[in-house]
């Protein structure tokens, strides 16, 4: 006989009902670093799968060769060659995994094994939009590498070839490590490889940001251009569940980490997730490019909105953005209206607008809903209300949110 529900399961369960109807039905998110995972790829993180554990990989037990350490892993196998497939499909790439849990985790899925410890590695720093887990304190102090800048000096923390190249001619690095949280602009990505090729240098190219905008074809096409190994995160411009993603088209440096995942960098991965991630490549490969082309479509108008109603941005020469991403200029925001970004952040919440409290905004899960270049003056017009005039326009956004119930693009 089931025992009763106590108080603090029933609280849990409350709670988890608020975030739900709270952040799928209430608010608009505009954060760029967060999206709406489908129906279709919700049912599967809730599956039986979401309990089991597996072991694929090649080794050895008591002398007989194992291709895994379970039994029951009949479709569970299945599912993550069919993500495979999907992923190498939509990315056009020879080799793929989803097994990393992470963008972070597949940096160091590729990281570990194609890097020896004491290797030289360029990265924008974060102080020009990079990432964080990049800069020296981080993942290079783990595996022992030497970091060095690499410049993003241009409007939008954007890189200008004939500084990158320079920089690799003098810095002759191992690696190129190339991604950045702060992501309006494509790379000068074959200038980039060219230079770093000619040192015996690997290009990796985090595009853990655009990597849905990648597989829409609207941003860049790395492999294409030059990178040798491409990893990212999943839940970001890529409208799937949290996890990670690591493509080449290179046999000799997949043949390096392919085996060098399990026990390494991670055991089990998550097999729920990948049925997830699986379920979003198959609805990219129907309306990726829509998606894409429309989600950047609504980030240079909402910037363009934005801009006429007093809002200051960055690179607004460049035209703003050609990813799913605008930042706030963040010291004209102050100057100009004696606000910053994170009590402005605050405002809009209160406001159900989300923003990031270091001032990006997003429409990626926008553009999900439905939402298109002509909503964005609307959206822009709540933004400037809410956040910088401070007037309540709660129930207005909770009215105009309300016309869309569902995911449009999935």
């Amino acid at each position: 006989m089931a025992t009763p529900a106590t108080d603090e399961e029933r609280r849990l369960a409350r709670l988890v009902r608020a975030h739900d109807r709270w952040r799928s039905r209430e608010v608009f998110n505009l954060l760029p670093s967060e999206n709406s995972v489908s129906p279709a790829a919700r049912r599967f993180l809730a599956s039986d799968l979401a309990g089991r554990y597996t072991l694929p990989m090649a080794s050895e037990f008591d002398g007989e060769a194992l291709d895994n350490s379970y039994t029951g892993t009949r479709y569970t196998d299945q599912i993550e060659a069919l993500a495979n497939a999907a992923a190498t499909r939509v990315f056009r790439a020879r080799y793929a995994t989803v097994r990393p849990l992470s963008g972070h985790i597949a940096a160091l899925s590729a990281l570990v094994p194609l890097l020896p410890p004491g290797s030289r590695v360029l990265a924008i720093p974060p102080d020009r939009g990079g990432y964080d887990g990049y800069a020296p304190g981080f993942v290079p102090a783990l595996l022992q590498h030497v970091v060095r800048p690499l410049p993003a000096d241009g409007e939008g923390f954007s890189v200008d070839a004939a500084a990158a190249v320079d920089t690799i001619r003098r810095e002759r690095p191992n690696a190129v490590l190339l991604g950045q949280s702060f992501f309006l602009f494509p790379y000068p990505l074959r200038a980039i490889a060219e230079a770093a090729h000619a040192v015996d240098a690997l290009v990796l190219y985090d595009a853990s940001h655009v990597l849905g905008l990648i597989a829409g074809g609207e941003f860049q096409d790395p492999l294409r251009e030059g990178a040798d190994v491409v990893v990212g995160s999943t839940h970001k411009s890529f409208p799937g569940p949290q996890g990670g993603l690591l493509l080449t088209d290179r046999e000799d440096l997949f043949a390096q980490i392919d085996p060098a995942l399990v026990w390494r960098v991670f055991d089990n991965a998550h097999w729920n997730r990948i049925a997830g991630v699986a379920q979003t490549l198959l609805e990219l490969e129907r309306v990726g490019a829509e998606y894409a082309r429309t989600t950047v479509g609504n980030a240079q108008r909402l910037a363009q909105e934005l801009d006429a109603r007093g809002l200051p941005l960055i690179a607004k020469s460049a035209g703003f953005t050609r990813s799913h991403q605008i930042h706030l200029d963040r010291p004209a925001l102050r100057a100009r209206h004696g606000i910053g970004g994170g009590a402005l952040a605050r405002r809009l919440e209160r406001q159900r607008l989300l923003i990031d409290l270091v001032g990006r905004i997003g429409t990626a899960e926008a553009t999900r809903l439905g939402l298109t270049p002509d909503h964005m003056p609307r959206l822009a017009e709540l933004l400037v209300r809410g956040g910088i005039r401070g007037e309540r326009v709660a129930a207005e956004v909770l009215a105009w949110r309300r016309e869309f119930p569902a995911l449009r693009l999935a």
